[in-house]
């Protein structure tokens, strides 16, 4: 059985540009990243070369590849009928679309409260279980809370939004008390299409 030959990837423009010899490295510096660029050569000096020569070592053409996104992730989404709605949120495999968790739906929520509460759950989640998949969602406004560690939404404090404010509250309290060192990126819908999270309604 023939030896696979080691490749050497250089990552011009990345989350941490440099050199690598293992492609789900290079996949966690260019995956989300916008005008990634990187290239594969034979050899490590090769690669060390074009290194510090720069993007213009990459020939013509060669410099618009497009990351794939991390086939071993988790995928989150939120789904809302009207905005505020009834909305209930989920998280599965990305590869097999496998459903892993399933909350909901609550009776008055909205759609970036699904997906908070969707990234929130998949990093406790894991956290809990010592696993460290990558999360995607499509939201950026999601991102934006769980960086702050705080919503910011006008939906109302009721009787029909107790429950969903509940685990709101608890969410932002496991942001504020806890660690993690779990990559979350931004599903690139446009060249990826629709998140493997996503309820099919639209």
């Amino acid at each position: 059985m023939a030896t696979k030959k080691k490749k050497y990837y250089v990552v011009w423009r990345g989350h941490r540009p440099g050199i690598y010899d293992d492609w789900t490295a290079v996949l966690q510096q260019i995956t989300s990243y916008q005008g990634a660029l990187y290239k594969s050569y034979k050899s490590k000096w090769e690669a060390e070369k074009a290194f510090k020569q720069g993007p213009s070592a990459m020939k013509a053409g060669k410099d618009t590849a497009r990351a794939p996104f991390i086939r071993d992730s988790i995928s989150v989404d939120a789904a809302c009928s009207g905005n505020p709605g009834v909305m209930e949120y989920r998280g599965v495999e990305t590869a097999s679309r496998k459903e892993i968790f399933h909350q909901g739906p609550f009776p008055m929520g909205t759609n970036n409260l699904g997906e908070f509460l969707a990234l929130v759950h998949a990093l406790a989640l894991q956290k809990k279980a010592g696993t460290k998949r990558p999360v995607y969602t499509d939201s950026g406004t999601a991102l934006a809370w769980v960086r702050n560690k705080k919503v910011k939404t006008m939906l109302p404090r009721n009787e029909k939004t107790q429950e969903l404010w509940d685990m709101v509250d608890r969410a932002e309290a496991w942001l504020r008390n806890n660690s993690y060192d779990i990559p979350v990126y931004k599903w690139d819908t446009r060249n990826w299409g629709e998140i493997p999270a996503d309820f099919g309604r639209k």
